[in-house]
């Protein structure tokens, strides 16, 4: 097995989970992390017996590192990544892949040119039921799928300021359908809005996604529960699978209903192990760079519906 050594670029509260999933992996070998609080980037170091840099240039200079895990705030992503990029690292980003669509097209091309690998951290792909769900569609145990229902909700998390609820929790539910269905998108409806003071973003949201053979995505997304819930429900024509995210259960009722038994995996090792894997290999990763581009398309093109009060045609950005 090949060791692969990472550093950890922003370790807050999903930068921190990178690091310790890290330390832990059989094909990883942490080396380092940064980040701009110094007490945080003392914590971690001396729990993880790494390296610490408050400048993270000066992570990106360091010989041993080949991989880099970016969990910095999203605003900060595109220069993070270019950064990296130049200095030859491969990197997985967190999602959304970056700000802005041309921001993570440049990103793509540099990659490319630069012959690095690429990955999104789009880390529900590898929730165990998800990838259940995928399995029972495949094999039509529902029939064909003709809807999805998707719920996201939860109290405000103090920590998000650059971004709001649409960039930060539906990205998932819309990289999910996209990843079940494996159908392009055609055209995306939103509204949403702000009600909570200390949110300078969209705290609330409700989507629909019309894919391209005719199945259709609805989620609703808000900082305003006082509890989690994380679920998708996938209608067929022969039944249903229902999907809780958190409790990974995955339940199926209809004409082929059947109990389903899951080894829960923690998702975030999951993905960080494929990613290395990716790069010990010299392959793409599971969840590449366009298929950040993709989701952050999505959820462009909600913000902009809403804005406009009108469906948009997902080929119009």
């Amino acid at each position: 097995m090949k060791f692969i050594n990472v550093g950890v670029i922003g370790v807050g509260a999903m930068g921190y989970n990178h690091a310790r999933v890290y330390y832990r992996l059989e094909n990883a070998n942490l080396v380092a992390v940064s980040d701009v609080s110094e007490r945080t980037l003392n914590k971690v170091c001396k729990k993880y017996d790494a390296k610490g840099y408050d400048d993270y240039s000066d992570l990106l200079k360091d010989p041993e590192i080949e991989v880099v895990s970016v969990c910095v705030p999203t605003t900060n992503h595109h220069k993070v990544v270019m950064e990296a990029i130049e200095h030859g690292k491969h990197v997985l980003v967190e999602k959304p892949i970056a700000f802005t669509l041309e921001e993570a097209e440049e990103m793509i091309a540099a990659a490319k040119e630069k012959g690095v690998i690429l990955g999104t951290g789009h880390v529900e792909r590898f929730n165990p039921a998800v990838q259940k769900a995928k399995e029972l569609i495949e094999n039509d145990v529902i029939g064909d799928v003709v809807s999805a229902s998707a719920k996201r909700v939860g109290p405000f998390p103090p920590r998000i300021k650059d971004v709001g609820v649409t960039i930060d929790l539906a990205i998932h539910d819309l990289d999910v359908m996209y990843y079940l269905f494996d159908e392009d998108v055609n055209q995306i409806y939103a509204t949403m809005g702000s009600i909570l003071e200390k949110c300078g973003y969209e705290d609330h949201a409700e989507i629909m996604v019309n894919f391209q053979y005719g199945i259709t995505g609805i989620l609703e997304v808000n900082w305003l529960t006082p509890y989690k819930r994380r679920e998708i429900e996938i209608t067929g024509t022969d039944g249903i699978i229902s999907v809780d995210y958190i409790e990974q259960n995955i339940d199926v009722y209809g004409k082929f209903a059947q109990d389903i038994e899951m080894k829960h995996e923690e998702p975030l090792k999951e993905e960080l192990k494929s990613f290395l894997n990716s790069v010990a290999n010299g392959e793409e990763p599971i969840i590449t760079g366009e298929d950040g581009l993709n989701a952050l398309k999505m959820v462009i093109s909600a913000q902009k519906s809403s804005k406009e009060k009108r469906p948009i045609n997902f080929d119009e950005l």
